[in-house]
Parts: structure tokens; sequence; C-alpha cells
């Protein structure tokens, strides 16, 4: 495919293989574009953003659920783009496909509800006889840099809500996963939006990436992706409006009342779907040792039980992670843990990409699979006293993005609730669920403001104050 840069479809003499995780098959090729591209990109968005200024809302929820309803009507061939470059399988990725056009119908829906208010200028000394409103305007270019992980769904949850809100918006999408979005900006011009309002420039993080978050015509930089990219593109963005949507290691507290049946099933829905390669995926398992072996006793043949392989084969319930490289640091990670004195209970087995569903039981929160992000498909499962300690073991960690608890005493829920330090709260199920409309983000070096719709766009609109004296 060719990227999609300054009103036109583009190529380049140097291009990037886009490869199947399963069998490293060249699935297809895209330009590798260049600073020149980066500028002819910002000069066409600078353009882009009076012109999406002046659209009415309306002509931009028309366009925006025009959209959804083609993405609707291609979801086929959107999921198997998806399994294709990303490798989830087909199931996972047409529920993807399937949330991704109701994330741009949501924000068609929130393009008719940019509210500005009356401000009671009265109240203060001196207001008397003024009259005050907001009005809220557009950012005017964004920056959308998007992982591989969810190469259609994350997307639209930034160009959406960016050309909801009257924005240009320049795409620079996964290295590993391009396919996805450039299918999605193509599809947007389909429905009318104008050439310069959504760009897709394809690149590495170094050659495109870096200069865009660079350059101060960009307002609006928003990014899903690793803590220490976000932290870089933090320090070299200056002085612009952020999103950052980065990195976890989300706990899951099994109290001694949890309904293990229950928690079995969300173990291993939250915990091995996408292959683990999830942001808010389930990776530390704290249990109460009252159900610690009894839960690992039912986990076990859960676990074994998913069949892994070709993710295009609708009887491959885990497909392969997305490079060989990330299979081989996994069960590096995990080796690591059983040599420092965890348990393998299954799995442990790599055969190139694919890496067999993994339970390690007796991990120390010390341990590498316990304190970093692992991305990939194993729980570390560590045995806890009561609820203070499992809430004091979820809260280390330098993240906070997704937590999760099983219990059916309400006064626990609600202290885990108040206590847990992150974004995302679950009760009585994993930490990987997600309404598109609900406000989405972490705490601590999990990130900075939320996405969901409603919520992005107020992060990608400013607010002007007008007093009429």
């Amino acid at each position: 495919m060719r990227m999609l840069v300054g009103g036109r479809w583009k190529d380049k003499p140097q291009r990037m293989a886009i490869r199947n995780p399963f069998d490293n098959s060249l699935v297809d090729e895209v330009p590798a574009g260049d600073a020149e591209d980066v500028e002819e990109a910002l000069t066409t968005a600078v353009r882009g953003a009076e012109v999406m200024r002046k659209l009415p809302a309306y002509e931009r929820y028309q366009k925006l659920h025009r959209a959804a309803q083609l993405m609707e009507e291609r979801l086929e061939d959107f999921a198997r783009t998806i399994s294709l470059e990303e490798g989830k399988i087909l199931a996972e990725s047409r529920f993807e496909a399937s949330r991704a056009a109701n994330t741009i119908m949501t924000s068609a829906e929130e393009a008719k509800r940019l509210f500005g208010e009356v401000v009671p200028l009265d109240a203060a000394p001196g207001g008397a006889g003024k009259l005050g409103f907001t009005l809220r305007v557009p950012c005017g270019v964004v920056v959308a840099i998007t992982p591989f992980n969810f190469p259609l769904n994350l997307v639209c949850h930034k160009v959406g809500p960016a050309l909801a809100a009257g924005n240009a918006v320049i795409l620079k999408p996964a290295n590993d996963t391009p396919l996805s979005g450039l299918k999605l900006a193509e599809l947007l011009l389909e429905v009318g939006f104008p050439p310069e309002a959504i760009q897709c420039i394809t690149g590495t993080g170094e050659a495109v990436g870096e200069p865009l978050c660079k350059d101060r015509r960009v307002r609006k930089i928003t990014f899903t992706g690793s803590q220490r990219v976000g932290e870089h593109i933090c320090r070299i963005a200056g002085l612009k409006k952020v999103t950052m949507e980065l990195g976890s290691n989300a706990p899951l507290i099994i109290m001694d009342d949890a309904d293990l049946d229950k928690v079995v099933k969300a173990t291993v829905a939250t915990g091995y779907a996408n292959a683990g390669q999830v942001c808010i995926s389930a990776q530390r398992i704290l249990a109460d040792r009252k159900v610690y072996g009894q839960f690992l006793e039912a986990l076990k043949p859960a676990v074994e039980s998913i069949t892994t392989g070709n993710q295009l084969d609708e009887r491959t319930r885990m497909g392969p992670l997305i490079r060989e490289r990330d299979a081989i640091r996994v069960d590096e990670w995990i080796k690591e843990a059983v040599s420092e004195g965890a348990r393998l209970v299954t799995g442990g087995q790599r055969q190139g990409a694919l890496y067999a569903p993994t339970v390690v039981a007796e991990v120390k929160p010390r341990m590498r699979i316990s304190r970093e992000e692992l991305f990939g498909p194993a729980v570390a499962v560590t045995r806890v006293e009561n609820i203070d300690e499992a809430i004091a073991l979820a809260n280390d960690s330098r993240y906070g993005l997704s937590a999760a608890i099983f219990t059916q005493n309400i006064d626990r829920a609600m202290k885990f609730a108040r206590e847990v330090h992150s974004g995302n709260l679950h009760i009585n199920w994993g930490p990987v669920w997600r309404a598109d409309l609900m406000p989405y983000g972490g705490l601590k070096d999990s990130g900075t403001g939320r996405e969901g719709p409603r919520y992005a766009i107020e992060e990608m609109t400013e607010t002007k104050m007008v007093v009429v004296h």
C-alpha cells in the first residue's frame, strides 16, 4: 500500500515489509517516509486545520456516521487485515473491527456536543452587567501515534475524536501494522473528508514520529505505546497538549470468597487474549492463601486447553506474538523467574513467534515478571495473606492503568476501589474490559489524559473565554 500525504497516495523507493507474524510471509509493503514527507504532511495539515475549523459540526457528524456504516459493511476485510498484520485470531479481529466502527459512530455523535458554558461574571466583584461565556474550539493539527496491538480500534480512538472536534490529523501507525490505518484513511476520504484533513504517513519513529512531535505547528499529540517512548515524546514535544496511554502490569486480586469458576474464566479471557499483548492484560495474579492452591489446580487445565497456531485458522484460540524476538524475550523472563525460585505450572515452550500459554506460580514481587510489563501470554501468581497485602502489592508498581478484584464482600470491593492506584478498576472480572465510550487512561507511569470519544474530544479542543462588557 501507499501512504497518504499531501492529499495524495504516495510511494517511495525505500519500503518497509509488513509480515505475517505466524510464518513471516510477506503481507504487503509500505513506503518508508522521511523528513521531506513530514514537512509536506505538516504543511498540508495546517491548511487542513483551517478547512476543518469551518466545516459545520453536522457535516462532520454525517461523514463519520457514514464511515462507521461502511466499516460495518467491510468488517470481514478489516478483520482479515488485522489478523494478517498483527497476528490475533480472526474472532478477536472481528471483534476489534466491530468495536472500531462503534468508536467512529460514537465520535460522530460527540461532534454534535461541543458545548461551551455561560460564566456568571456578576458573581465576581466588578462583574455586574457583564456577560461571560466560553467557546470550545479545535486544537488545529493533531498527531496520532498508534501501537501495533490494536491497529484499527486504537487508531479510531484518536482519528475519530480529532475529526469530530474539527481538527486536521496526521496518523503515524505502528511500523508492524500500518495497513489497517491506511485502509481507514482511504475510507475517510471516500466519505468526503477534505484530503487535507486526514493523512497517514508510514515510517520509523526516528524518521517520521520524532520530527512530527517536535514541530511547533502541531498543537496536540496523542500517543499509545511504551512508557519509554512516551517519556521521550514528552521531553521533545515542547509546549503542546499531550495524551499518553502507556504501559501496565495489571494486578488481579482473588479473595477467599471469590467464585473460582468465574475467576478462572476471567483469567483465561483477560490474561491470554491477543497472546497477552494488551496493555491491561492480567499479569500479576494476587491470590489469597486460602484459595491459592485451588485456583492453580483449576487454572492449569483451562490454560492448557487454549489451542495455539495460525491465527487465520478458525480453530485457533491464540495466535503468535507480533515478532519472534518478543517471544524470545517472554521466554527469557519466564526462565529467569524459574531460576529465581518461581514454579512453572504449565507452558513455557516457544516455537518461532508462538509461545505456549503459561502459568508461573510462587512468584515473588521483586521478580521481573512481576515488576515489568511482560506483554506476553503468561500470568504470574503470587500468594497473599489478606486484602491489605493484596492492595499493597497491587500498588507496588510504577504502573496504574487497570486492576481487578474478585470478592463477594462489598467492604473489600469498596476498599479496593478507594485504595488501589489505577485509572480503571474492575470488580468481579479481570482487568481487560473496556466500553469504548468510557473514560480510559492510567495513573502514575501509565500515562496522562483520557480516551473515549467524549473525553478525547475534550483533550483535542481548547477553551476560549468571551466577555461582553
